[in-house]
């Protein structure tokens, strides 16, 4: 049959990204105490179209996620975006892949256990020999405001947030370690389930270690930096304050940028 994608283009503009976006669709993450979890993820894939063609080939977007879905990994995410640039025939390509995580959290004090999902995302691309994958992960704490404990004689707020922690790396690392030092440097963390003794516990740990965004980000960095596997970080805080109709934030990143 004819293929209309092939034909010649004559208005002589490239496209940067052209390909699929949004597609739902199962995979297999590598987990550190289950080795594999199952979980669906919404993934977005591009490659670079020269201004001589008409369009790209969709379906060999969807052939190559059905090829690799079932072992998704550090490694052949990159073996992924090869075959994507190969099977089209483009300069660069670009992979996005979001999912939740699931983890089996314990209480506190009761020791109940209960799943809290996490938001991972790989962000992959190629362009000639450059290759570069940054993995971010979003991490939901609670924090309480040094402030308004310094200046109430009884109580301070708090407030729930989310810090994303955005890595370049150069060895491998669990998801899992990205989550515990985010949850360390808050008031305290967030869980699905908590008993009363919990609750009371996690209150009590959240008001001794008040938090701005601006620690939660400087707490982050400093442990980030003992770590000689990650080349290149970010850090951002948001803050869902409970007393103000905005939220606070913070952001900051190593430099320069090694891309």
């Amino acid at each position: 049959m004819k293929d209309v994608q092939n034909q010649k283009d004559h208005r002589k503009i490239d496209i940067d990204k052209v390909g699929i976006k949004g597609i739902k669709y199962p995979i297999n993450v590598l987990d550190r105490a289950n080795k594999l979890q199952s979980t669906v993820a919404t993934v977005n894939m591009y490659v670079h179209l020269p201004h001589n063609f008409k369009g790209t080939h969709m379906s060999r977007f969807v052939e190559v996620l059905n090829q690799y879905c079932n072992n998704l990994n550090l490694k052949s995410f990159f073996e992924m975006l090869d075959t994507i640039k190969t099977n089209l025939d483009a300069r660069a390509a670009n992979l996005e892949i979001t999912f939740p995580y699931f983890l089996m959290k314990k209480a506190p004090s009761s020791g109940v256990s209960s799943l809290m999902n996490y938001t991972c995302q790989y962000l992959g691309e190629i362009d000639g020999n450059r290759r570069k994958l940054l993995v971010c992960i979003r991490v939901p704490i609670s924090t309480v405001c040094p402030c308004s404990k310094e200046i109430s004689s009884r109580g301070a707020h708090n407030q729930r947030g989310i810090v994303s922690v955005t890595i370049l790396f150069k060895e491998f690392f669990w998801i899992e370690e990205l989550i515990e030092i985010v949850e360390s440097s808050a008031s305290s963390g967030v869980y699905a389930l908590l008993k009363r003794e919990d609750e009371k516990y996690i209150t009590e740990q959240a008001y001794d270690r008040p938090m701005f965004v601006e620690d939660v980000v400087r707490e982050v960095i400093t442990k980030l930096r003992k770590d000689t596997r990650f080349s290149w970080f970010s850090v951002e805080a948001e803050n869902f304050e409970s007393i103000h109709n905005h939220s606070a934030y913070a952001y900051a990143e190593v430099s320069p940028r090694p891309w």
